[in-house]
């Protein structure tokens, strides 16, 4: 039986939670930030939450994740 390659990027980008969700940061928070609001900086902070359709597609690719 062969291995699965997984995908490096996907990887670097993405965590496991302790309850198995996969949680990424927000881009859009690196530079050029004058012109953005407060309320929106700090909602890019937090981070995200895949959802399920798309965590069913992800898991496929990176089974090892």
């Amino acid at each position: 039986m062969l291995k699965i390659k997984t995908i490096k990027s996907i990887k670097k980008r993405i965590k496991k939670t302790s309850s198995g969700k996969l949680k990424f940061k927000n881009s859009n928070l690196r530079h050029i930030l004058t012109k953005k609001s407060k309320k929106r900086k700090r909602k890019l902070k937090k981070k995200k939450i895949i959802n399920k359709k798309y965590s069913k597609i992800i898991k496929k690719i990176n089974p090892y994740l």
